[in-house]
């Protein structure tokens, strides 16, 4: 069985990444240089490509002013179902 597929998320994540961009008025060349990676992967983490490192991703995102936001939304605590099963954050494994 093959992992399901992400293409289409990753595109849009990377036009949202683009258009922050866009809306701070920053260039390719800025946004890479404040992010301490090639422009190339900064293409490539707009345009979506999977391969590119998690690390460059938060980079970039730090760069744009969003990393917080992003990790804010990643916590469970919140959403509705975070917060009813907050009680089994504090286990070891998931069962």
């Amino acid at each position: 069985m093959s992992g399901y597929r992400i293409d289409r998320e990753l595109t849009e994540f990377g036009a949202h990444v683009r258009g922050w961009r866009m809306v701070l008025g920053l260039t390719a060349q800025q946004v890479a240089e404040r992010a301490d990676i090639t422009r190339d992967t900064l293409r490539r983490i707009e345009s979506g490509d999977p391969r590119v490192g998690f690390g460059n991703v938060a980079q970039v995102l730090r760069a744009l002013g969003a990393l917080d936001r992003v990790v804010e939304s990643a916590d469970p605590l919140n959403s509705d179902i975070g917060r009813l099963r907050a009680d089994r954050l504090t286990r070891k494994r998931a069962r």
